[in-house]
């Protein structure tokens, strides 16, 4: 209940430090970020994004090395939820069960209850969580409202929709030209049920 009450006002910078943690507030790739930093900064758990984040929302291509670093943050003991304004529910769920990650879809961020949700799963404290996602306006804004640090990744490509179109490059950073990018081939796994 605290986490909802905390929810509804911006966050208190006073009372919380999380805007001075050294974690850095962005990256080229989910690989790209290092643990350490996050465990020294007292992060327990990881909120992330999964289209243009983890994969593409046309699943056309993978964030390099996104399935170790996921393994890796699990073996470290750190604990995840995906939260996803995807409405392709059977996409959401091929992923949360492939990456062994609970889910919410569609999370409707950056409104907070999918984000406190999450944290009530986890049994974590907003200063506890980092929230990893390709978009400002949905996963940093909804991470800033509900008090948690955040990582914004440069955005998969993908084709855009509209409203990208008119404001993607206010909110979004492209994918760099000269990193690698891996293609991935989804044959048949994605079948509506």
């Amino acid at each position: 209940m605290k986490i909802i009450l905390r929810a509804l006002y911006l966050p208190n910078f006073i009372e919380r430090n999380v805007w001075e943690c050294e974690i850095p507030k962005q990256s080229h790739s989910l690989a790209a970020i290092n643990f350490d930093r996050l465990t020294d900064s007292g992060i327990q758990g990881i909120i992330i994004d999964l289209d243009n984040t983890i994969i593409s929302e046309d699943d056309r291509y993978m964030s390099p090395d996104a399935i170790a670093w996921i393994a890796q943050a699990k073996k470290l003991g750190l604990k995840l939820f995906i939260l996803s304004n995807g409405k392709r529910h059977y996409r959401v769920r091929y992923w949360s069960d492939y990456l062994d990650i609970p889910a919410i879809s569609p999370a409707k961020k950056p409104f907070p209850a999918a984000f406190c949700k999450a944290m009530a799963a986890m049994e974590l404290a907003p200063e506890r969580v980092v929230v990893i996602g390709d978009s400002l306006h949905t996963d940093i804004l909804g991470a800033w409202i509900v008090g948690c640090s955040h990582i914004q990744v440069a955005s998969l490509p993908h084709p855009p929709r509209w409203w990208e179109k008119l404001i993607g490059k206010y909110v979004q950073t492209a994918y760099p030209v000269d990193r690698e990018l891996w293609e991935f081939q989804s044959s048949n796994y994605f079948k509506n049920n």
